[in-house]
């Protein structure tokens, strides 16, 4: 899997491009760009997957809202690595590194059933992070409001060059031809506590959907804070 560099800056125009309230219950994405899921999930979170014609070729994007505003801005590539990102949350820019041990897959993942990674991202606020686990599938399709999802298993840890680790583990699901990861349950363990997340998918919409790009989020919206996600 090939990384593309991308410097702060360049990250800063992605956020400047970030989809907009544009009316009660809407959200417009930028110039040149089209939607073509609606995902409405556990956890009060509603995510809007877009591709954009100045992007490269395979590169796709996606925005996290809650209830009230924007959570999380993303871009991968054709393989899902994480290319670049932004959490208004922590006024907080990732990007990818070239040069990984070992570039996570998403083709080596649907043709083996298994892939590996152990890649390295900048954070603005926590510096170089080291990224190393795999994914899995089950063998299980799972279908979701009429969308059939292949169910993943995984494994991994974030690493700080300080030598800090946090553990994560649970399910995902992927679509192939979407070639998405989307989130389900997760288990992740730091300085010995652990926490457990429950950010599975609830309904699908696509354009022409009395839902597609709500700007709100429908469900366990009751005082949950959403977190970052893959």
């Amino acid at each position: 899997m090939a990384f593309r560099i991308h410097t702060f800056a360049a990250l800063a125009v992605m956020t400047a491009t970030v989809p907009q309230f544009v009316a009660a219950g809407t959200y417009s994405l930028p110039a040149g760009c089209e939607a073509y899921v609606t995902v409405q999930s556990r956890q009060c979170n509603v995510t809007h997957h877009f591709t954009c014609a100045n992007d490269p070729e395979g590169h796709q994007r996606r925005v996290d809202l809650d209830n009230q505003a924007m959570l999380y801005l993303s871009m991968i590539d054709y393989e899902t690595q994480w290319v670049q990102s932004y959490s208004p949350q922590f006024d907080e820019y990732e990007r990818l590194l070239p040069g990984a041990n070992d570039p996570a897959s998403f083709t080596e993942l649907l043709e083996t059933g298994f892939d590996s990674y152990d890649f390295r991202l900048e954070n603005s606020n926590q510096g170089i992070l080291r990224f190393v686990g795999s994914d899995r599938l089950t063998g299980r399709t799972v279908t979701i409001d009429g969308v059939d999802l292949l169910e993943t298993d995984y494994e991994a840890q974030f690493i700080t060059e300080a030598g800090e680790v946090s553990s994560f583990s649970g399910t995902e699901y992927i679509h192939p031809e979407w070639r998405i990861f989307i989130s389900g349950t997760r288990t992740w363990v730091t300085d010995d506590t652990e926490n457990t997340y429950d950010g599975s998918p609830v309904e699908f919409h696509f354009p022409g959907d009395p839902g597609f790009l709500s700007d709100t989020a429908k469900f366990d919206c009751g005082g949950v804070v959403s977190k970052t996600q893959r």
